[in-house]
C-alpha cells in the first residue's frame, strides 16, 4: 500500500499545480498562498478532529523552530514558488522542482551528519544539466531575465522548503506529522494574512477569501495539493522505504509536464523532453543512493 499512497501523492501535487497555475491569473502569489493555506490548515483540523488526534505539548524551543519553519516554509518557500509558477509555466517549474531531492540530501549531511554517496552527487549533476538542457531555448518564449528570475525563485523554494522540513525533523520523531503541519501552515496562514493587511488593508482579505474559496480551481488545487497530498505522503513514507516513496514522489515532475502539456497547451519539443527524463534519472539515482 506504501507505494500507491507515494503514487498517489505524485498525481495530488501534480494536478494541484495545474490548477495552481491557472489560479495564478486571477490572484497575486501571496493572495493564492493564503488561501491554499486557510484551505489546508481547515483540512487539517478537521482530520485531527475525526482521528481524536492528541495535540502535543511543545517545549518554547519546538515552538520557536515551527515558527521559523512556517515561516521560511510555507510563507517564503511557497510564496517564491508560486511566483516561479506565475514566469515559468507549470511545465518549465516542474523541471526546476526536480532540485528537490538533491537539496534535502545535500542539507540533511550538513545538519544531521548523513553521508551521502558519490551516486547521489553524480544524480544533482543529472538534474543540474536536465534543467539547464530545458530551458536552453526558453528565451524565444520568455524574456531571458524573467526566466532567470523564475528559475532563482524555483530553486529557492525548493531549498527553503527543504530546509524548513529538516528543521522539524527532530520533532516529528515523537509527534504526530498532521499535528506539526497544522502548526507550519497556520503559522504561514497568519503570515500571509499579516503581509496582505500592511500591503492591501483588510476590504482585499476579505474579499480575497470571499472570491478565492469560490474559485473551484483554488479549493481543488488546495485540497489536492496543502491537504490530501501531504496525508498519501505521510502514508507513503510510513509503510514503505523512503527511497521508494522518494522516487515515486519524483514522479509528479514528469505527470506535471504532461498534464501542461494535456490542459494547458505548454509547448512540449524533444530538448525539454530530454531535460525532463535527465532531471528524472537523476533524481531517481540520488533517492536510490540511499538504499545502496
Amino acid at each position: 500500500m506504501g507505494d500507491l499512497y507515494s503514487i498517489m501523492t505524485a498525481f495530488c501535487w501534480s494536478t494541484a499545480v495545474i490548477l495552481f497555475d491557472i489560479s495564478s491569473k486571477k490572484f497575486e502569489s501571496m493572495q493564492l498562498n493564503a488561501l491554499k493555506n486557510l484551505i489546508g490548515v481547515l483540512g487539517f483540523i478537521f482530520t485531527i478532529f475525526i482521528f481524536s488526534i492528541p495535540l502535543p505539548d511543545f517545549t518554547s524551543n519546538e515552538l520557536l523552530t515551527l515558527f521559523f519553519s512556517g515561516i521560511l516554509g510555507i510563507l517564503i518557500g511557497d510564496l517564491l514558488f508560486l511566483e516561479s509558477l506565475r514566469i515559468l509555466g507549470s511545465g518549465l517549474a516542474a523541471v526546476v522542482g526536480t532540485v528537490y531531492v538533491p537539496s534535502v540530501l545535500i542539507l540533511s549531511f550538513y545538519m544531521f551528519g548523513e553521508v551521502i554517496m558519490l551516486q547521489s552527487y553524480f544524480g544533482a549533476f543529472l538534474v543540474i544539466i536536465g534543467i539547464t538542457f530545458s530551458f536552453y531555448k526558453i528565451p524565444k518564449i520568455i524574456q531571458s531575465k524573467r526566466i532567470l528570475i523564475g528559475i532563482v525563485f524555483g530553486i529557492l523554494a525548493n531549498f527553503l522548503t527543504a530546509y524548513s522540513v529538516l528543521m522539524v525533523r527532530p520533532i516529528m520523531e515523537n509527534n504526530s506529522i498532521i499535528v506539526i503541519a497544522l502548526y507550519r501552515f497556520g503559522i504561514g496562514l497568519i503570515a500571509s494574512i499579516i503581509v496582505i493587511l500592511i500591503k492591501n488593508g483588510y476590504s482585499i482579505v476579505i474579499s480575497n477569501f470571499k472570491y478565492g474559496l469560490k474559485d473551484k480551481y483554488v479549493l481543488l488545487g488546495s485540497i489536492l495539493g496543502t491537504y490530501l497530498s501531504v496525508i498519501f505522503w505521510l502514508a507513503g513514507y510510513k509503510y514503505t522505504l523512503a527511497g521508494r516513496a522518494a522516487i515515486y514522489n519524483q514522479l509528479s515532475t514528469v505527470l506535471i509536464v504532461l498534464w501542461a502539456r494535456i490542459f494547458l497547451n505548454d509547448p512540449l519539443d524533444q530538448r525539454k523532453i530530454i531535460g525532463v527524463v535527465l532531471a528524472i534519472i537523476g533524481a531517481v539515482l540520488v533517492s536510490t543512493s540511499k538504499l545502496l
